[in-house]
């Protein structure tokens, strides 16, 4: 970045600093509701009190982008490939199953419900996947507006707030074993902070397998995220292909297929299987991921109207809603189905 972007961008990026620093320590007084929620609404709620300079919105912006991209590579530290092995084949057919009715069922619903596309994409696989950071990589792809992410983002949010609360209390009305409710939390909690905390509310043992089980999902960011930018590539060429010459093909635009920050990713994650990053390091690299992700969220929630968020009306939150209680159940049923610990 050059010294003159950098000084027109680093207003912005000190308020949405600030912010996030604020929604950190409200994070910690709030568990349940977390830093990043924290910061989409202050960021927001600044934004309708204070309108922002030209000079802090152009700020602003380049954090919810790119701040939220490099959380996602810092968060890739926590994974090593070998966890896909170790969660069995067990777990695979419940975490598959979920994905399918997540997208699947955002795709078929948001469209009864008349939602834009890209709002119910990023509903659906930020409820398929692991919340903010596959909407983040969603994003990327797709361009969708602030807007829309900051709709997606708190959708997500608040069902896993709700899932935190709940989720232990049924748990044991069910009588789950700590594996079933791990798989469980693992599949049908969407943020990691979340799955955390509602796991090891109902043991300690559920907590480390539903935290292997959360990481090991995380890694579907890949194949979707790619499904989906070829989705929207061929979706772009088909719409333009009136304006293009006989016989000339439009450039074929890879950083859509593959943005530059999921090799990185894959990189990091990579290196972590391999050992180059030490272990000591996994629980600061995983705060500072956190914090990236609640910066980038506050950068979110400065480009966003409350009175625009108000236009959406219900149909986004209905459309989470019936996401959330169709993933739950569905990971339920799969692990009854496929002979799993439940009741053991």
């Amino acid at each position: 970045m050059s010294e003159a972007r950098l000084a027109s961008r680093l207003p912005g990026i000190l308020v949405c600093i600030g912010i996030a620093a604020a929604a950190t320590a409200l994070g910690h007084l709030a568990p349940v509701i977390g830093a990043p929620v924290f910061g989409i609404a202050i960021g927001a709620a600044f934004a309708g009190l204070v309108r922002p300079s030209v000079g802090t919105s152009v700020g602003a912006a380049w954090a919810g982008k790119y701040l939220l991209q490099a959380a996602v590579v810092v968060l890739g530290s926590g994974l090593s490939l070998s966890q896909v092995v170790h969660t069995g084949w067990q777990s695979l057919p419940v975490m598959f199953g979920t994905l399918g009715v997540a997208l699947v069922g955002g795709a078929l619903i948001g469209r009864a419900l008349g939602l834009a596309i890209d709002t119910r994409v990023l509903i659906a696989v930020g409820t398929a996947i692991c919340g903010a950071s596959a909407i983040a990589a969603t994003q990327s792809v797709i361009r969708a507006r602030a807007t829309e992410v900051a709709y997606a983002i708190g959708t997500i949010f608040t069902f896993n707030v709700v899932a935190v609360l709940s989720f232990p209390f049924i748990g044991h009305a069910l009588g789950l074993s700590d594996q079933a409710f791990g798989l469980w939390a693992g599949t049908a909690i969407n943020d990691t902070s979340s799955v955390v905390a509602a796991a090891f509310s109902f043991s300690p043992a559920a907590g480390q397998y539903g935290i292997v089980v959360k990481l090991t999902r995380t890694i579907l960011i890949i194949p979707v995220t790619i499904a989906i930018a070829v989705n929207r590539r061929r979706a772009l060429v088909k719409s333009s292909r009136s304006g293009v010459r006989q016989g000339a093909a439009p450039a074929w635009a890879w950083r859509m297929i593959v943005p530059q920050f999921l090799i990185w990713f894959v990189g990091v994650v990579a290196a972590n299987s391999l050992g180059v990053i030490p272990s000591a390091w996994h629980s600061a690299l995983s705060l500072l991921g956190t914090f990236l992700i609640t910066v980038a969220l506050a950068g979110i929630g400065l480009g966003t109207r409350l009175q625009i968020l108000r236009t959406a009306g219900p149909r986004p939150l209905l459309l989470g809603a019936t996401l959330w209680v169709m993933v739950a159940l569905t990971s339920l049923g799969l692990q009854a189905l496929c002979h799993s610990s439940i009741g053991m």
